[in-house]
């Protein structure tokens, strides 16, 4: 049985369903039974639209966004699934910032709930630097079903690793 390494975390009676349901190869079956399409948000402009919809409704007061894109070097470098980067540049005397989100390419084609979680996520850490209660407390917030959502893109990263894509592009 191979490691489970996105749910290894997740209590043991969890992590034996899940063994259960690759065993029987039904983890692809399951997804798409409860996340049966995909978004169309596959530009960076329309990501930049969308993680900027999110921001206006839950978090006006935040720092501005000045880039979100999509990158497909970010699982391979950082071993993340978003990264949310702040620079700070000294312009003229004064210090300007600037942030900008990045997501994993891999979510161009999944559930519009998967990429969601992800945008939640990242836009969190614009007012909750760590993973902490407050962290989670916005995320849910601005997703109420976050938790159940990072465990099912958990076990979608898990498919991706074990028999490959659930949805076509």
């Amino acid at each position: 049985m191979p490691k489970l390494t996105y749910i290894s975390h997740y209590p043991e009676h969890l992590k034996a369903q899940i063994r259960q349901l690759i065993e029987e190869e039904k983890l692809g079956k399951y997804l798409l039974a409860k996340y049966p399409t995909t978004h169309t948000i596959t530009s960076d402009k329309a990501l930049y639209a969308y993680v900027m919809e999110l921001r206006t409704a839950f978090l006006r007061k935040s720092e501005p966004i000045t880039k979100v894109l999509y990158d497909g070097k970010i699982s391979d470098i950082n071993d993340a699934l978003g990264l949310h980067r702040i620079t700070i540049k000294n312009h003229g005397g004064r210090l300007r910032s600037k942030s900008e989100i990045r997501v994993a390419s891999v979510f161009k084609s999944t559930p519009e709930l998967f990429l969601k979680m992800i945008c939640v996520h990242e836009l969190a850490h614009l007012k909750e630097k760590e993973h902490n209660k407050a962290f989670y407390a916005l995320c849910e917030k601005m997703e109420p079903s976050y938790h159940q959502l990072e465990f099912d893109v958990r076990l979608y990263l898990t498919h991706l690793d074990l028999f490959g894509k659930v949805y076509s592009t």
